[in-house]
C-alpha cells in the first residue's frame, strides 16, 4: 500500500507530511516568559508556566491554520477588539462547546486531569500530540504516529502544567497505538476504560486533546457511525471529488489500518492520541484521524475502539 497520502502531482518531503497530517502538527511558538528563568525541580518533572499568547486578530487565525474548526479554541475578544488573548496550556477546566444534552462540564472536569499534551522532536523538528494516563506512576496511552521518529524522550504536560521526560516502551504503527513511560512519575490520575462494544450511533461524545497545541480543549458531538474501516478509505482517497479536485483521507506515514468509531466532534491537528470520552467520562476511543478534503476539520474524525487499544497495550507490555 502506498505510504504517501498526497496525490502525485503534490509531491512532500517527509517533514511536510508530517506537518500536513490533521492530527498532528506544531503547536503555535508562544512569547517567552517574562521575569526570571523557571528551572526542572529534581524528580523529573517541573511546572510548565502558563504563557499567555497575546496577538492581532489576523495573527491569531494565522497560528490557527487547520485547526481552526475546533469550536471555542479562542474567542474574540468583545467590542470588537484588534486584539485577542488566548493561553497556550488553556485552563483546568479546559475550553468546551455547547451541547444540548449532556453536561459537557462535568465530563470535562472528570477526565482533564487524566490528559496530556506529548511533545516531540524529531530530525524534522517539533511536533504535538495528545496521550491518555493510564497508570498513577505514568504510563500512557498515545498514537504511534505521534511518538514516530521521536529523537530521544519525549515530554508530556498535565493538565496542570506540570512536566514529565517520557520514553517510549513500545508501538504498534499498524495499530497506531503507543505506550509512554513518564520518567519519576506518581500519583497521576489514571482515566476510566470504557467499553467500544457498547458504543451506539448518535450517542454524544467528547473530545479531549491539544489541537494547535491549545492545550485541555474539549468539545462535543455524536457518533456518527462504527466499524469504519480506515484501510477502505486510503483506497478510496485518489477519487475524484462531487465538489471538484480530489477528496483525500490523511494519515501519518506508515498507513495504520483499522476499524474505527467515526464521530462529528471537532478533531484536529494535535488531537492525535488524546481520548473520546461518553458522557460518563469514560474512554472510549483514542483519537487518530479525520476525514479532509481540504483543510481543518469538516466534523468527520475518527477514534481507535479502546477495546482494540486496550488489546494492543497489554501486548506492548507484555512483550509480545
Amino acid at each position: 500500500m502506498d505510504e504517501n497520502p498526497h496525490t502525485p502531482e503534490q509531491p512532500h518531503s517527509p517533514t511536510d507530511r508530517q506537518q500536513d497530517h490533521p492530527l498532528f502538527a506544531k503547536p503555535p511558538v508562544p512569547p517567552p516568559p517574562a521575569g526570571p528563568d523557571h528551572h526542572q525541580p529534581a524528580g523529573g518533572k517541573r511546572a510548565r508556566s502558563r504563557v499567555g499568547v497575546l496577538a492581532a486578530g489576523a495573527a491569531v487565525v494565522a497560528a490557527l491554520v487547520g485547526g481552526a474548526g475546533g469550536a471555542a479554541i479562542v474567542t474574540a475578544a468583545d467590542g470588537g477588539s484588534s486584539g485577542s488573548a488566548a493561553s497556550a496550556l488553556g485552563s483546568a477546566t479546559g475550553q468546551t462547546v455547547a451541547n444540548t444534552g449532556s453536561d459537557v462540564s462535568a465530563v470535562a472536569r472528570k477526565v482533564l486531569p487524566s490528559v496530556v499534551q506529548v511533545d516531540v522532536t524529531t530530525a524534522d523538528g517539533e511536533a504535538i500530540g495528545s496521550g491518555v494516563i493510564l497508570s498513577e506512576d505514568g504510563k500512557i496511552l498515545t498514537n504511534a504516529h505521534v511518538v514516530d521518529g521521536a529523537v530521544g524522550d519525549v515530554e508530556v504536560t498535565l493538565s496542570d502544567g506540570t512536566t514529565y521526560r517520557a520514553s517510549v516502551l513500545g508501538a504498534d504503527t499498524t495499530a497506531d497505538i503507543a505506550v509512554l513511560q513518564a520518567h519519576g512519575a506518581s500519583g497521576l490520575t489514571p482515566a476510566t476504560l470504557g467499553d467500544s462494544a457498547s458504543v451506539q450511533v448518535g450517542q454524544e461524545v467528547v473530545a479531549i486533546g491539544s489541537p494547535a497545541g491549545l492545550q485541555n480543549t474539549v468539545t462535543s458531538g455524536i457518533v456518527s457511525a462504527v466499524d469504519r474501516h480506515l484501510s477502505e478509505l486510503n483506497r478510496r482517497q485518489e477519487q475524484p471529488s462531487p465538489f471538484g479536485g480530489r477528496q483525500a483521507f490523511d494519515q501519518a506515514a506508515g498507513t495504520p489500518s483499522y476499524t474505527a468509531i467515526q464521530t462529528d466532534a471537532s478533531i484536529n491537528h494535535g488531537n492525535s492520541g488524546g481520548p473520546l470520552v461518553n458522557t460518563s467520562g469514560e474512554v472510549i476511543g483514542i483519537n487518530s484521524a479525520m476525514y479532509s478534503p481540504s483543510s481543518g476539520s469538516i466534523g468527520i474524525g475518527f477514534a481507535i475502539p479502546i477495546d482494540d487499544a486496550k488489546a494492543i497495550v497489554d501486548n506492548i507490555e507484555n512483550g509480545t
